[in-house]
C-alpha cells in the first residue's frame, strides 16, 4: 500500500513537472515564433474549465496538449515551409479523435473550439475562419459520436467538407467570388477537401494515439470481441462451460448498460474476459466438469478456496501476458469485489474440528471492488447468472425472485459502495436481467410423438 502510494506521488509530481515544461515551452515557441502571447494563458483558462467541470487530471491535460501541439505545428509548418493553401490545415481531425479516443461531448467542444482559435492565431486568420473551422469540428466530433464503423470517419469527413463549404458562402455571399480562380483554389478547395484529409489522418493515426494515450475506442474492443482472440479462442476450447457462461453474463451486461446509459460495449468485452483465469484449473470450476465429478469433493475447503480465489490472480497475470488494456483487466478482479465465497465458507464451518475458528475473511476475494458502472454491472450478471442456472423451475416468477434477492445481497454486503450507480439504474439493471433471463429459460411447447408412423400432430 505505501509502495503504491509513492508510486502514485513520483507519476503526479511528474505529470506536474511536464505540465509546467509544457506550458514553459509552449511560451517560449510563440515568443520565438511572434504569435500572440495570450495563446498560453488561453490554454490555461481552458485547462482551469475542464479541472472545475471534470476534475480532470494531469495526464488528460497532457494529452490533450499532445494534440493540440501537434495541429499547432502542422499550422506553423504551412505557413513557414509550404505554398500550400492554409486552409488545407485538418483541424477537425482533432476533434474527430478527441471523439473517438473519449467519447466525451463536452471535451471534443473544448477541443474544437481550442484548435480552431489556436490554428486561426498561427495561420493570421480572421473569425470567419476561426468559426470556420469550429463548426467543421464540431460536425465531425458529432458524427463520430460512438461509431463502430472505420466508413463512419469517412462519412465525417464528407460532413466536414459540406459545413465549411456552407459556412464559406455564408460568409462570402456574392457569388461572384466562386467565379474567381483564385478565390476557389485558396479558399473552395482546400476548405472542401479539408474534411477528407482529416479523415485519413485520423484512420492513419488513431490506433498510435490508443497506444500513447492508452485507451480503448470502439474500434478496439470491436477487435477483443473477436473470438479469434487467443485468450477468447483457448476458453472456447479448454473451458468450454465458462465460454458458455461468459457468453450469457455478457449478454446480460450488454442489456443492462444500455438501459442505464453507460458503455454498452466496453461491459460486453469485459464479460467477455472477466473468468479467463480458469483457464489455468478449468476442471475445478462447476461448469466445465463433466460426469457428474466435483474434483472439490477431495480436498480440504482451505485448499478449494486457494484454487477460486487464484483464478482472479491468474487471470490477471494472462490479461497482462497478452497485453490487454487495463480498462479490460479491472473486470477481472472487480467482477467479484471483495465478496465471500459461500459455499466453501459454509463447508469449512461444517468440517471445523471443535474449537477450531473459520475467519469469513479468509473467503473473500481480495477485491477491489467495482469502481465504475461497466465492472459493478457486470458483478451482477456474474452472480444472477450462477443462482439462476441453479434454479429448479427457472420460470419467470422465480426468476425475479432470485434476481432481486441476489442484488439485494451484493447492495448489502457494500459490493456496490465505490461505484456510481444509482437506486434507479439498480432497478433498471434488476429488470433487464429479469427480462433477458426470462426468454432464455421460456417454456417450449411439448411436440406430440406419432404412434405407428400414422398419427399426427394436432394443431400447429
Amino acid at each position: 500500500m505505501i509502495n503504491k502510494l509513492k508510486q502514485s506521488t513520483r507519476r503526479s509530481i511528474f505529470n506536474i513537472f511536464l505540465a509546467v515544461l509544457a506550458t514553459v515551452g509552449l511560451g517560449v515557441f510563440c515568443w520565438a515564433a511572434r504569435y500572440p502571447l495570450v495563446i498560453p494563458l488561453f490554454l490555461l483558462f481552458l485547462a482551469v474549465h475542464l479541472f472545475v467541470s471534470r476534475k480532470a487530471g494531469l495526464r488528460l491535460f497532457l494529452d490533450l496538449g499532445l494534440l493540440l501541439a501537434l495541429i499547432v505545428f502542422a499550422a506553423h509548418i504551412t505557413v513557414h515551409y509550404s505554398d500550400m493553401p492554409v486552409r488545407y490545415v485538418p483541424v477537425a481531425g482533432v476533434a474527430i479523435l478527441t471523439m473517438l479516443l473519449f467519447n466525451d461531448l463536452q471535451l471534443a467542444f473544448v477541443m474544437a473550439f481550442a484548435g480552431s482559435v489556436l490554428v486561426s492565431f498561427v495561420l493570421g486568420g480572421d473569425v470567419g475562419m476561426m468559426l470556420t473551422f469550429f463548426l467543421g469540428s464540431l460536425a465531425g466530433a458529432y458524427t463520430v459520436r460512438d461509431a463502430r464503423m472505420r466508413g463512419q470517419i469517412i462519412g465525417a469527413g464528407v460532413f466536414v467538407g459540406a459545413v465549411h463549404m456552407a459556412c464559406l458562402v455564408l460568409l462570402n455571399p456574392d457569388y461572384h467570388l466562386f467565379l474567381n480562380r483564385d478565390f476557389v483554389v485558396h479558399h473552395l478547395y482546400p476548405l472542401a477537401f479539408n474534411g477528407f484529409i482529416s479523415a485519413f489522418l485520423v484512420i492513419a493515426t488513431l490506433k498510435v494515439f490508443e497506444f500513447l494515450f492508452g485507451v480503448l475506442t470502439n474500434y478496439s474492443l470491436l477487435e477483443l470481441a473477436d473470438f479469434n482472440q487467443p485468450l477468447l479462442k483457448r476458453l472456447v476450447l479448454e473451458a468450454p462451460g465458462t465460454y458458455h457462461h461468459s457468453l450469457i453474463v455478457s449478454n446480460l451486461s450488454e442489456g443492462a448498460a444500455d438501459a442505464i446509459g453507460a458503455n454498452a460495449l466496453l461491459t460486453r468485452v469485459g464479460a467477455y474476459y472477466h473468468d479467463i483465469g480458469k483457464l489455468v484449473k478449468a476442471e475445478y470450476f462447476t461448469e466445465n466438469q463433466m460426469l457428474g465429478y466435483n474434483k472439490h469433493d477431495d480436498i480440504e475447503p482451505t485448499m478449494s478456496r486457494l484454487v477460486i480465489l487464484n483464478h482472479v490472480i491468474e487471470g490477471i497475470e494472462l490479461a497482462r501476458k497478452h497485453k490487454l488494456n487495463s480498462a479490460i483487466i479491472d473486470f477481472i478482479p472487480q467482477h467479484h469485489g471483495t465478496g465471500l465465497i459461500y459455499y466453501f465458507y459454509q463447508k469449512a464451518l461444517e468440517e471445523a474440528k471443535e474449537g477450531e475458528k473459520v475467519d469469513e475473511a479468509d473467503f473473500r476475494y481480495p477485491g477491489p471492488k467495482p469502481q465504475t458502472r461497466e465492472t459493478a454491472i457486470t458483478l451482477l450478471a456474474d452472480s444472477v447468472e450462477g443462482a439462476t442456472r441453479a434454479l429448479d423451475e427457472p420460470n419467470p416468477t422465480n426468476i425475479e425472485e432470485t434476481v432481486k434477492k441476489v442484488i439485494n445481497n451484493k447492495f448489502i454486503d457494500g459490493q456496490l459502495d465505490e461505484c456510481n450507480l444509482t437506486l434507479k439504474e439498480i432497478d433498471k439493471i434488476s429488470s433487464t436481467f429479469t427480462r433477458i433471463l426470462s426468454a432464455m429459460y421460456h417454456a417450449r411447447i411439448k411436440y406430440p410423438e406419432k404412434k405407428n408412423g400414422s398419427a399426427k400432430p394436432k394443431g400447429d
